[in-house]
């Protein structure tokens, strides 16, 4: 490792950024919304019975529910930016194709546009043009590494297995713990969990731990009690 890599060794440099960081959003998003779902089906129907069999089945359908409903979901939205970010590949290579001077006079612009003079703009341009004049384009105009497109499969099996983890927690706290205990061990278990979860998304935006923390452990709380009072209120009038 040079001493420039090392200075710069927690800098995303390398290629493959942008999928990586398509799995890890989508596997984060899933592993929330999995155990915030999921407990809030169990909790709400924990509140309206105390009987075991009602509150798995419920949470059952919807783990695999909501499991294949993200994957799905990721799948149509990546596929989406995947088709567009083809789509506008395959424009500039047919600007290039058949425009070649009004392109390089363009990426010359952008490049003059980013504080550089016109001569040192111009140079940048045609030996960028030289040695890969789409890439150059697709970098400067549109931000797009055609090596590096989101993969949809990839978003979608992210989002169901960590949906599918995340919402087997509340399940196996229904399951382990009392009728007495069942509610609160599965709150205490749900909201720490969600705390981690916050805490991973703040590491991997780089940003600070404890906001994205709070706001998902205050989120699921919500969710969470929002359900029971709900699940209580039928109980106690529906179901009596």
């Amino acid at each position: 490792m040079t001493g420039l890599e090392a200075t710069h060794a927690d800098e995303p440099h390398s290629g493959g950024l942008a999928n990586r960081l398509n799995w890890l959003r989508a596997g984060v998003l899933g592993a929330n919304d999995g155990i915030v779902s999921v407990a809030a089906i169990a909790v709400g129907v924990a509140g309206a019975t105390p009987q075991l069999g009602p509150i798995l089945a419920a949470s059952v359908a919807g783990l695999v529910g909501g499991a294949i409903s993200m994957a799905l979901g990721e799948y149509v939205s990546v596929s989406s930016q995947r088709d567009s970010e083809h789509a506008l590949i395959a424009k500039e290579k047919t600007e290039l194709a058949t425009m070649p001077h009004e392109e390089l006079a363009e990426l010359t612009k952008l490049y003059q546009d980013k504080g550089l003079s016109p001569q040192t703009a111009r140079q940048v341009a045609e030996e960028l043009t030289a040695n890969d004049a789409l890439a150059a384009h697709l970098d400067v105009e549109l931000n797009i590494d055609q090596n590096d497109i989101v993969s949809p499969w990839r978003a979608a099996y992210a989002s169901a297995i960590a949906f599918t983890i995340g919402g087997l927690l509340p399940i196996l706290a229904i399951i382990l713990f009392p009728a007495s205990m069942r509610i609160s061990a599965t709150f205490v278990a749900v909201l720490a969990a969600l705390a981690i979860t916050g805490a991973i998304g703040g590491y991997l935006g780089d940003s600070p731990i404890l906001r994205p923390m709070v706001r998902v452990v205050v989120g699921g709380a919500l969710a969470l009690a929002a359900t029971f009072l709900i699940g209580r209120l039928l109980g106690t009038t529906v179901l009596s």
